[in-house]
């Protein structure tokens, strides 16, 4: 997995639409879906979403139904991914959650409880940060004692190259429909609400990338569920 350094005096990224991405698949057992065959298609194309206290946050724009979209089986303790349709350019972390579905996923809307299951952050080293950058897939492990049933995989990548400005975060947001089999009787904590879970004054997203370069990162959200 490649990184992006960020030194002493380097000046902001330039913001253009070509450098903006898209989560359209899952990837399982090896494979990698058709775009949107399990993940929710959004109305979004691939503009960000910036405000925290929107629906949106959970699964982007036009996403909260997947009653059209398939559903994904995934074995507990097996090692998924999901797709992009280009290599993450911006700067900034990404970070994977689950939520239940009461009844079938395909009509859940997302307003349960999220709990998170991986994360990537940067790296530091004297006078830099390093960041997880133009990789075109994240994978992740389903935790082996997560309950059996029907979840929401929600995949985020939070671009921080404006970050250090007041709702400049830009959240790159994919759900999945997926049937976990084979879990366990876990019980996944903590868990947040989304809206809600996020501040967009929370350390990790009002966050200035640049000067002084920082030393540390606080994710948004909870503690990883590892199971």
């Amino acid at each position: 997995m490649k990184g992006i350094t960020i030194v002493l005096g380097l000046a902001a990224c330039i913001d253009t639409a070509l450098a903006h991405y898209r989560w359209t698949s899952l990837v399982a057992n090896g494979t990698k879906s058709a775009d949107y065959y399990y993940v929710r298609q959004n109305t979004n194309y691939n503009s960000p979403v910036t405000d925290v206290t929107s629906t949106d946050i959970r699964c982007n724009a036009g996403g909260l139904s997947g009653s059209s979209t398939n559903v994904a089986t995934l074995t507990a303790g097996s090692t998924v991914g999901f797709q992009l349709d280009q290599s993450i350019y911006h700067i900034g972390p990404i970070l994977v959650y689950m939520s239940k579905a009461p009844s079938a996923v395909g009509s859940y809307d997302g307003s349960g409880s999220w709990f998170k299951i991986s994360q990537l952050g940067p790296t530091f080293s004297s006078g830099a940060i390093n960041w997880p950058t133009q990789v075109d897939k994240y994978s992740f492990t389903i935790p082996k004692s997560v309950p059996s049933g029907q979840y929401l995989l929600r995949v985020e990548h939070i671009g921080l190259h404006q970050g250090n400005q007041a709702k400049g975060a830009q959240f790159y947001i994919s759900c999945a429909n997926v049937n976990v089999v084979g879990g366990g009787s876990g019980a996944p904590g903590p868990t947040i609400k989304l809206p809600g879970g996020y501040s967009a004054t929370d350390p990790g997203i009002l966050f200035n990338p640049y000067y002084p370069v920082p030393t540390s990162y606080t994710f948004p959200g909870p503690a990883v569920w590892s199971g």
